[in-house]
């Protein structure tokens, strides 16, 4: 072992990481098994319109490609839970992804990466250029990279599960060319996964698969983003289809619904949340406030938080699916508002929908003489 590699993972804990583990990186092809399911997957079109997935497909299963000559993956891993997060919405409360009630962890995680890179420099002699490191936006593997180091492993439910953490992780890599004894992977449970490398301790469970509302796993670990609820409410810019709306519920900025189910999480740890600001105070928005929304009231309130980049017209559109899917009809004049006079069609498109789900329709007549968009206009014939 490198005599210097336990000192360096208690530097890197001491930054504010929660694990800290090695992974070595094989010759090309580095991830062949994986290699071949992510152009699967992208030949049959589940990446939706996320067209970086295929620019970057060789990159993220081939280090080499990122940084010439790497050697190893560190995977740092950061967990999000807290007990205060442990009570679930009502079915009547906007229900948001756990992780976006943090400032964003994009700009709060990439300072102390920066730190780590240093920490590399300082102990090994090496220079700004001869690491790179990313969280969530670069061309890596991430998920497959941490069940090489034993960070955890892919469930069924293509998440990353920690044995120490449950699903609440996020994920940090630093590709460098410096060699490092890595950390062995968890051992395989038995001969029963129904995918190699896949749901390794989940045994015959399939509670996420089968919570899913949308049906959005094609396979266990294989996750379709046109079905996805994250992906519908966060990275789809236009139209939700009509035919998902209903599964979405109350969940109106990303989807937890496959993690919280996994038994796993019984044993998940409070993280010690060094590297994140908590901003649980949006959990208690309720669906009014939100279909009220002005411009600078968004930016007040989303004010580096990751729901920013969704940017308002793309928060109207949700709100408009989570109150049709409430059934409530005291409602009805704030969508009825949005579908008569919003600046944005698509905004309108959805809240037409909304309007026509909690029953007040009628009152859409005026508006529908006026409407000139395509779009809208297409909702307005569906919803008659």
């Amino acid at each position: 072992m490198n005599p210097n590699q336990e000192d360096l993972r208690h530097r890197l804990e001491a930054l504010g990481f929660d694990d800290v583990r090695f992974a070595a990186v094989p010759p090309s092809p580095s991830l062949p098994d994986e290699a071949a399911a992510l152009h699967r997957w992208l030949a049959d079109g589940m990446q939706a319109d996320m067209q970086w997935m295929e620019r970057t497909a060789d990159k993220r299963t081939t280090p080499d490609l990122v940084l010439p000559g790497a050697r190893s993956v560190i995977m740092l891993g950061l967990s999000y839970w807290h007990d205060d997060l442990r009570a679930r919405p009502s079915p009547s409360s906007p229900a948001w992804a756990r992780y976006a009630l943090y400032e964003d962890y994009h700009d709060t995680l990439t300072p102390a990466l920066a730190a780590a890179g240093r920490v590399l420099e300082e102990m090994y002699g090496i220079g700004p250029r001869d690491y790179r490191y990313y969280v969530d936006t670069g061309p890596v593997l991430e998920r497959s990279w941490a069940a090489r180091s034993g960070l955890g492993f892919v469930g069924k439910n293509a998440m990353l599960i920690s044995r120490r953490h449950g699903n609440w992780l996020f994920l940090a890599a630093l590709i460098t060319p410096l060699a490092f004894t890595p950390d062995p992977p968890l051992e395989r449970s038995g001969s029963d996964d129904p995918v190699p490398g896949i749901g390794l301790l989940c045994g015959t469970c399939t509670r996420c698969l089968d919570a899913c509302p949308t049906q959005a796993f094609a396979a266990p670990g294989v996750v379709d983003a046109r079905r996805c609820i994250s992906y519908q409410t966060i990275e789809n810019k236009g139209i939700i289809p009509r035919e998902l709306r209903p599964g979405i519920g109350n969940r109106i900025y990303g989807c937890d619904i496959c993690l919280e189910v996994c038994p796993w999480n019984r044993f998940a740890q409070d993280g010690r949340l060094m590297l994140l600001s908590a901003r649980y105070d949006l959990a208690g928005l309720t669906l009014d406030a939100l279909l009220a929304l002005t411009p600078d009231r968004f930016a007040e309130v989303f004010r580096r938080t990751p729901i920013k980049r969704l940017k308002l017209t793309g928060l109207l559109r949700n709100a408009c699916v989570v109150a049709g899917n409430s059934g409530d009809r005291s409602l009805l004049p704030a969508v009825v508002a949005l579908a008569t006079s919003h600046a944005s069609a698509l905004v309108r498109a959805h809240a037409v929908w909304a309007v026509s789900r909690l029953g007040g329709g009628a009152g859409l007549a005026a508006a529908r003489e006026r409407e000139t968009d395509p779009m809208v206009l297409a909702e307005y014939e569906l919803s008659a």
